[in-house]
């Protein structure tokens, strides 16, 4: 039995780091590929746009995801906002959807208060996708660690999930829920 999926099923979701970025690749409910991509002194922004593009001829996507970084309040570097711009351009430039996630919907997504951490949205993406996420969970941060650089994984996870429900594609049950139902 062949099913019609939806338009815009197939997300590219794009976290980008200080050291790189991480992406996650959903189709329907499908979480096809993920991972981090890391980069070296040089152009960074220039270095992750070229690994951006790989990953768009490989996967087509319909739509690439990224955080809002439009707020006056964000916390994020002005070259992490850049990459964001160019990034939007690549995807014009390939004919693919842009969109981006604020905070707030990631938060409402997972049903989860505004004070929750990005550790407590990890360890639900992991429960959500056992097989492939969990052994990718970072420990919890202890104030004077670091960011891991796998929690960009996550991020890159809970925003495809997070777009997804605000399209209308899943309902919230579903982004927590690890019953792949089709859609």
């Amino acid at each position: 039995m062949n099913r019609i999926r939806p338009r815009n099923s197939r997300v590219l979701a794009i976290a980008p780091s200080s050291k790189g970025f991480g992406f996650a690749v959903l189709d329907g409910q499908v979480l096809v590929d993920w991972g981090v991509r890391s980069v070296v002194k040089g152009d960074k922004n220039a270095q992750c746009v070229s690994k951006v593009e790989k990953l768009i001829l490989r996967y087509m996507p319909h739509v690439m995801v990224l955080q809002h970084y439009g707020t006056r309040d964000t916390r994020r570097s002005g070259r992490i906002r850049d990459l964001g711009g160019q990034l939007i351009v690549l995807a014009r430039d390939h004919k693919i959807k842009a969109a981006s996630i604020s905070r707030e919907r990631i938060y409402r997504a997972f049903s989860v208060e505004r004070r929750a951490t990005k550790h407590t949205i990890a360890e639900i993406l992991a429960k959500r996708f056992p097989e492939e996420l969990t052994h990718r969970l970072p420990p919890k941060r202890r104030p004077w660690m670091s960011e891991d650089y796998r929690m960009a994984i996550f991020d890159a996870t809970a925003l495809a999930l997070s777009y997804m429900y605000c399209q209308r594609t899943i309902k919230t049950s579903q982004v927590w829920s690890n019953e792949n139902q089709p859609l």
